[in-house]
């Protein structure tokens, strides 16, 4: 009771202090890309993901936002595969507020380095790339969705604590498989395993009609192992690979047990709450790329109400400090690295249905804040963007 009296009595001395009838324009803008063709027919790309997070986030930070006086308009753009991005990211940036970017690495960097973005406020819900993080940052931006590095960090904890140790990996052939096969070299070795062997996917086989004979012969050919790693990041074969190996093993990584942002199986800590407001709002199930611009806006939220101001230096300097904290459903609080603007946050490691750990795990220490063992901790940064804040 006496918390809670002290929390309405914080949110009066907000109201007070806060500058009346603050505006806060949020403009989620979209890089439209052409989808490589995958082998299967079932999967799907909502034409709102990513949009309908911001939508959510943007419901929420007006609740708030009408008590204090903070008037919250969300602007979406989506701009087509030959259309003029840059066009359209001048537009949003002479239109004043945050930007929430929804698209690829090199369309976000563009973005970033626009004479026009200096002194922005500017958040990246869609590359995972960790180079973002490091020698490709940018002070402006802040990254909400998780990086690679992170996910293959919670899944080698996972591997690390079951004493899985003999490992083999199968990596499509598509640029991002290879990012994730890269990431998760690196997180093998960051946590102490080895792969005992390694291959490249049969990309001629006709795996649909032949997966329980084309399978078993591939895998056959692999050294005994404890699981199974597969790098295919678009869905491409994993699917196929399940229950064909030639030996009944488990598989990790883009198939079976894997590391990500959000799924729908994620309901503890209030999470089955958030679920079921999205589902409400945009009829499907909530995505990663949802999920990270849900919690960019509620980011964008907080420090407008912690801080009474819109001014994006005040709002960034607000998000990468200490105070800056965001509940996101995840069994830990929210926060930003300093030294890379990377949202801090747990990683579900799930099956289609059901949660089967949360990283960080118990037993992988750190000085300061246990998430900081998932990813890139400060003292392995190559990013300098960010030294003013570190």
């Amino acid at each position: 009771m006496i918390r809670h009296a002290a929390r309405i009595l914080a949110l009066g001395l907000w109201a007070g202090t806060a500058q009346a009838g603050i505006e806060v324009p949020v403009t989620w803008l979209r890089a439209e890309i052409d989808r490589p063709p995958v082998r299967s027919s079932l999967d799907t790309w909502p034409e709102d993901e990513g949009r309908a997070g911001a939508a959510l986030g943007l419901a929420d930070n007006a609740t708030t936002g009408r008590f204090l006086g903070h008037d919250y308009r969300l602007h979406t753009l989506s701009v087509p595969p030959g259309g003029d991005l840059m066009e359209a990211a001048k537009a949003a940036l002479a239109r004043g507020g945050p930007l929430i970017l929804d698209m690829p690495a090199e369309a976000m960097l563009a973005v970033a380095d626009l004479p026009e973005a200096r002194g922005a406020l500017i958040f990246n819900t869609a590359a995972p790339e960790a180079r973002l993080r490091g020698v490709d940052c940018r002070a402006a931006v802040l990254h909400t969705l998780p990086s690679t590095a992170m996910r293959t960090d919670a899944l080698a904890q996972f591997l690390v604590q079951r004493r899985w140790d003999d490992l083999a990996m199968v990596t499509g052939a598509r640029s991002e498989d290879a990012d994730f096969a890269e990431s998760l070299r690196g997180s093998l070795t960051k946590f102490g395993l080895k792969l005992r062997t390694e291959a490249p996917w049969l990309a001629d086989a006709d795996i649909r009609r032949n997966a329980g004979q084309e399978v078993p012969v591939f895998t056959q050919a692999l050294p005994e192992h404890d699981v199974l790693l597969v790098a295919d990041e678009a869905g491409d074969f994993a699917r196929y690979v399940a229950y064909n190996t030639w030996t009944p093993r488990p598989l990790a990584g883009s198939e079976g047990l894997r590391p990500v942002a959000w799924a729908p199986v994620v309901e503890a800590w209030g999470a089955a709450q958030l679920q079921s407001r999205f589902r409400a709002q945009s009829d499907r199930e909530m995505r990663p790329r949802d999920f990270a611009a849900w919690a960019a806006m509620r980011a964008i939220g907080e420090a407008v109400t912690r801080t009474g101001s819109a001014d994006p230096a005040i709002l960034r300097a607000f998000l990468l400090g200490p105070a800056f904290e965001l509940g996101g459903f995840l069994g830990s609080p929210l926060s930003f690295r300093a030294w890379d603007g990377q949202m801090r946050q747990p990683i579900p490691l799930v099956t289609e249905r059901a949660v089967v750990a949360m990283a960080p795990l118990e037993g992988f220490l750190h000085p300061s804040s246990e998430m900081d063992t998932l990813g890139t901790d400060a003292p392995e940064t190559t990013c300098t963007a960010f030294e003013d804040t570190a």
